[in-house]
């Protein structure tokens, strides 16, 4: 069940993080893990197609240090979502942390 919520909280931050600059999976999983999120490639990785095809972001491909690297943005759809989600996260903040 952590992993659950953990993972929901995971896709909060790479919907913020791809608002803000483009991402791409070894920097996204050094900025997870400074705010205390173990995640490997093997749940990062799907979890950026997912997003990908739901149309949350979009994925560009470039080489970097000839090695192909995946770059992710968000779309109109993913920063409707992540909008929704900080309404959702205020109303939770303001319920379980400000009236203890």
């Amino acid at each position: 069940m952590i992993r659950d919520l953990e993972l929901a909280f995971v896709k909060i931050h790479i919907l913020y993080h791809a608002e803000k600059e483009e991402v791409f999976g070894i920097g996204l999983m050094e900025e997870l893990g400074s705010h205390g999120y173990e995640i490997g490639p093997g749940t990062l990785y799907p979890t950026l197609a997912k997003l990908e095809k739901g149309s949350f972001l979009n994925c560009k491909t470039r080489t970097v240090d000839h090695k192909q690297r995946k770059y992710y943005r968000i779309t109109p759809k993913g920063r409707e979502l992540l909008d929704k989600m900080r309404e959702k996260i205020e109303e939770l903040y303001q319920e379980v942390i400000k009236q203890k």
